[in-house]
């Protein structure tokens, strides 16, 4: 069986943000990578009105969705169909096709579909809170930590008419509270401002939460060219955008994980994501 890591994401752009690097990697190194997009990412935000209008976003960002994953190397792009909730509280999540008002027993299946079709030995989804919070960050968690387990027991959505499949390992992505630290300390001595100033922003994670560290420095401008592919969402002069190269190349240098569960037996911590399941490792 060839090597296969499947990366669930709630919207176009989050594939850059938290695996862009290890999508570059692993693809380089002929892994089949996949990425599953939970929404259409109507409810983002526009950067210029020349970019698109509320009406015309979702189809500009499949189209800067499909540039980004070319930049990145994905050998397989996958939806789920779901509308994007926008937060908490807002019109957009209370819309009836809203992916927070989805049923997820429903959403589920479509992901084990998706597990037993495409066999990935990995998963990456976000964590519980879904890294920060957004709802459908959180229900792209809930969907894949589900498929996870429901993918390998023939008596669970055998609707779905595909052979049964047993990941072999779940990882959430985890930004260790160190990284924050090193970029107000790389921007403070560049003279820069700090996006966050002195908030600690809800993603991070203690240091200790973090089980896996995949040195993805190589990929550095790859990533964050595919990350300008979605121009709606990345304004130009955005606190981000003007970081110089220098301080990104430090900030990406590796992309981190919490392994949440594991059914190989294998050492923490790793450095890589498909450590155990190499053949020269068998």
């Amino acid at each position: 069986m060839p090597l296969t890591m499947m990366a669930v994401h709630a919207h176009p752009d989050d594939e850059c943000i938290t695996t862009g690097g290890v999508l570059c990697k692993y693809s380089d190194e002929g892994v089949e990578t996949v990425v599953v997009t939970c929404t259409g990412g109507e409810a983002g935000e526009i950067a210029h009105p020349s970019l698109a209008t509320p009406e015309t976003l979702a189809a500009v960002r499949t189209r800067e969705l499909a540039e980004a994953l070319r930049i990145l190397g994905v050998r397989h792009h996958r939806t789920l169909g779901y509308r994007d909730s926008g937060m908490m509280s807002t019109p957009d999540n209370r819309h009836p096709d809203a992916f927070w008002r989805a049923d997820l027993d429903e959403a589920t299946g479509k992901l084990v579909a998706l597990v037993r079709e495409l066999r990935p030995q990995v998963i990456i989804a976000y964590n519980e809170n879904g890294d920060y919070g957004h709802p459908d960050h959180i229900n792209a968690h809930r969907i894949a930590v589900a498929a996870y387990y429901a993918a390998g027991d023939p008596n669970r959505y055998p609707e779905q008419g595909r052979s049964p499949w047993k990941p072999s390992k779940l990882y959430y992505s985890a930004w260790p509270r160190s990284h924050r630290v090193l970029m107000t300390r790389l921007l403070a001595e560049a003279g820069l401002p700090d996006p966050w100033g002195e908030d600690d922003p809800e993603w991070t994670v203690p240091d200790e939460d973090v089980t896996t560290r995949v040195d993805v420095a190589a990929y550095t401008a790859r990533r964050r060219a595919a990350l300008m592919a979605h121009k709606t969402q990345v304004p130009e002069d955005s606190a981000w955008m003007t970081v110089p190269e220098a301080i990104w190349s430090q900030l990406d240098a590796e992309e981190t994980f919490r392994r949440a569960h594991s059914r190989i037996r294998t050492e923490l911590p790793e450095d890589d994501l498909f450590a155990g399941l190499r053949t020269s490792e068998g």
